[in-house]
């Protein structure tokens, strides 16, 4: 028989909104000290009443415990259960002393007063009227959160995202999920369409409704991009999306035409067969085969006509360099050339190149403009020229009241020479929004190594444009003697020309190991020693700044969340500062963090690399500094961030870190291909080690990455396809 218990809760000990598991320490009538309370509930703060239906039990390490199968919270009804609430954070701008003071005043009437005459708080001392704003918001909020909250927990659906969608639907959020589940897929980041599906099941929404079907599409279009394609050959998408929501065919082909009607969807015949597109893929795929050919057909050069031999030499002579013989190919083709590809691996002075050109070009008073898709690039581009260089998205400048760039083909950059860096990180939509805010007048030299991954977002820019044959391309292939030297490089040639790189296991100190662990957790052990003790011991790196793991994957023991976690606790554990946990992530002051995704409100973008400085409950802020650069996150923006002691691969393009740590290991099979290995060995600048299986390792080494991308650039570079 379930016994019920009552009390006021008097400290919340964890609390998951993801999945609602709730630990509780609370003060029951009848028991002299607090009852630990653990089940599930959306929204919990201390000072709340709680009604529990459950049993006893005991826990052999915690002793004895309720176990709750229905938990149900109130707002206080006593004075000092409403001044724990109010203190516990549960609302906005209020902490525990001003929750006193609040309390002191209107005592059990409190609450009524929140909701009823809020203004009666400016008697306060501390409120003004923009605490009092920001109160009055948090606790509106906060009731129609618990709203939203309820209804989504009804229908078996993990309420984590409640606050974003009160904050993009109001009031009226719940009137509209129920009449389309399925704009929560479009509308709330971090809600896909699965979750979505799953709300409209529950609602009873009929499994062939149009509406489904329509989601469906755009969601297989979205996935598949994510993939790397642009475009998606029409029967692929339709046995996709059939698969998906396993309804009639003729349901999902009427749902295609529905969207190419509605122009959310493009079709186009490419080499006799229909492809399918998200109309903004498709847009950014024309609009870049546009810019480009605009671009390099304009003429005159915006460079007055020069000697290029004696321009060559007078740059060796002013940076004391000797240019190899690529590299004076390469400045003879930039002097003449309205764009061009430089590409080449790590050691053949594609940094020297640049710099030499850049001295040219501003000799003879020309604008020269510099560039790179992330914060990490843009900032080495500039270390290593001496010149300002800005993202790709900064320089473009968002603008947030339109939601779109400032600069484009109608308002475009000023410049002669626009040098974009790390362009095999560049993908279809940023390639597209950067060629078109460039003048017809300038010249543009793209840098990239075009055997690293291709970009994370669809499309193969750099491969498909050297590839095309409509840009001049300069492969620097002499590898200079000081990088020869440098086992990182050497290993680094060898992967990428698919041989075993030579493993360095001996004591003599060099910049490229190979430590053997076979078993995944015997490798887990192996890189916290590493990077805990060993590395910093040995050749004194700092283990939280200087030195980055970097990983195939995300899942798995080895992969970047589990790694994650587990270097947190060994570099940065618990010791009783502020803390937050949000989406799966515990972060705390001192944490390493990447952001995921582009934010142009607060001006961060995807593969933004910080360290949380400051964390405050009562304001339910979190400011991590982005080289520094202070950036305040609301708790239920987090999602917004991940740990980065770990970072995928993926997420490491464009970046060098003075010391890299890879684990290599069998259960990453999927992962293990040779432009991914290359990809992460060329991350490192002073020092590689790789922990794992030789056998991996051979496997990475002898794949090549046959994946093929279905995009359309290449042909429409060459001017087939409109």
């Amino acid at each position: 028989m379930p016994e019920k218990l009552t009390g006021l809760i008097e400290r919340v000990t964890f609390h998951n909104p993801e999945n609602g598991f709730a630990v509780l320490k609370v003060q029951v009538k009848g028991h002299q000290d607090l009852v630990t309370v653990i089940g599930n509930t959306t929204s919990v703060s201390a000072g709340e009443h709680l009604e529990a239906t459950g049993r006893w039990v005991v826990d052999r390490e915690h002793g004895q415990q309720f176990k709750a199968d229905e938990l149900k919270t109130t707002h206080p009804a006593s004075a000092q259960g409403i001044e724990k609430y109010l203190g516990s954070g549960a609302i906005r701008s209020v902490g525990p002393k001003l929750a006193a003071k609040i309390v002191e005043l209107y005592k059990e009437r409190t609450l009524e007063i929140l909701d009823t005459a809020p203004d009666f708080l400016l008697h306060i001392k501390g409120i003004g009227k923009e605490r009092l704003k920001r109160i009055r918001q948090s606790w509106q909020e906060q009731k129609e959160v618990r709203k939203i909250m309820l209804f989504l927990t009804e229908h078996g659906i993990t309420p984590a995202r409640a606050v974003r969608i009160y904050r993009t639907y109001g009031q009226e959020a719940i009137a509209k999920i129920k009449e389309n589940p399925y704009r929560l897929a479009d509308d709330i980041r971090g809600i896909g369409f699965k979750t979505a599906d799953e709300l409209a099941g529950k609602l009873g929404i009929d499994k062939n409704s149009p509406f489904r079907a329509r989601a469906a599409v755009q969601y297989s279009l979205q996935e598949l991009s994510s993939e790397g394609h642009c475009g998606y050959p029409e029967p692929g998408v339709v046995e996709y999306t059939t698969k998906l929501v396993e309804i009639d065919q003729k349901i999902v082909e009427e749902a295609v035409q529905f969207g190419v009607e509605a122009k959310t969807v493009v079709r186009e015949d490419i080499d006799g067969e229909p492809w399918l597109y998200l109309t903004a893929l498709h847009r950014a795929e024309v609009g870049l085969a546009q810019s480009v050919h605009r671009i390099a057909s304009a003429r005159p050069h915006p460079l007055p006509t020069i000697e290029v031999e004696k321009a060559i030499n007078w740059v060796e002579g002013k940076l004391g360099i000797n240019l190899a013989l690529g590299q004076q190919e390469a400045i003879r083709q930039a002097c003449q050339q309205k764009m061009l590809v430089i590409t080449g691996g790590p050691g053949v002075g594609k940094t020297t190149l640049v710099r030499s050109i850049l001295e040219i070009f501003t000799a003879k008073k020309l604008k020269c403009v510099l560039a790179a898709p992330t914060g990490r690039a843009a900032k080495r581009l500039a270390e290593t020229t001496g010149r300002t260089a800005k993202t790709v998205h900064r320089l473009l400048e968002f603008d947030p009241v339109t939601g779109e760039f400032k600069k484009n083909q109608q308002h475009p950059l000023h410049g002669d020479l626009f040098v974009l860096d790390e362009t095999s990180m560049v993908d279809v939509v940023l390639g597209h929004q950067f060629f078109r805010a460039v003048p017809s007048d300038a010249c543009v030299i793209l840098v990239g190594d075009v055997d690293q991954l291709p970009s994370v977002g669809p499309g193969s820019v750099l491969a498909d444009l050297i590839s095309s044959g409509a840009v001049p391309v300069v492969r620097l292939t002499e590898i200079f003697r000081q990088a020869a030297e440098s086992k990182i490089v050497t290993a680094a040639y060898a992967i990428n020309q698919g041989r075993m790189p030579k493993l360095t296991t001996a004591e003599g100190l060099t910049d490229f190991y190979f430590v053997e662990a076979d078993e995944p957790e015997a490798i887990q052990d192996m890189v916290v020693r590493l990077v805990k003790e060993r590395i910093p011991k040995r050749f004194s790196f700092a283990p939280k700044t200087d030195i980055q793991v970097l990983t195939p994957m995300n899942r798995a023991v080895l992969g970047a969340r589990n790694l994650n976690q587990v270097l947190q606790t060994a570099l940065n554990p618990s010791v009783g500062g502020p803390e937050v946990e949000r989406f799966g992530w515990m972060f705390r002051i001192g944490d390493r963090v990447i952001q995921t995704e582009n934010d142009y409100d607060k001006d961060v973008f995807n593969g933004d690399l910080g360290v949380v400085e400051k964390i405050n409950r009562v304001e339910q802020e979190m400011v991590v500094n982005f080289e520094g650069r202070l950036v305040e996150y609301d708790f239920g923006d987090l999602d917004e961030l991940s740990l980065a002691y770990v970072l995928s691969i993926h997420k490491s393009q464009g970046s060098e870190f003075p010391c890299v740590v890879i684990p290599v290991h069998t259960q990453h099979y999927m992962m293990l291909q040779r432009n991914l290995l290359y990809t992460a060995v060329t991350r490192g600048k002073k020092l590689v080690v790789l922990v794992g299986t030789k056998k991996a390792l051979g496997m990475a080494v002898r794949r090549q990455d046959t994946s093929q991308r279905y995009t359309a650039l290449r042909k429409r570079l060459q001017g087939r396809p409109a």
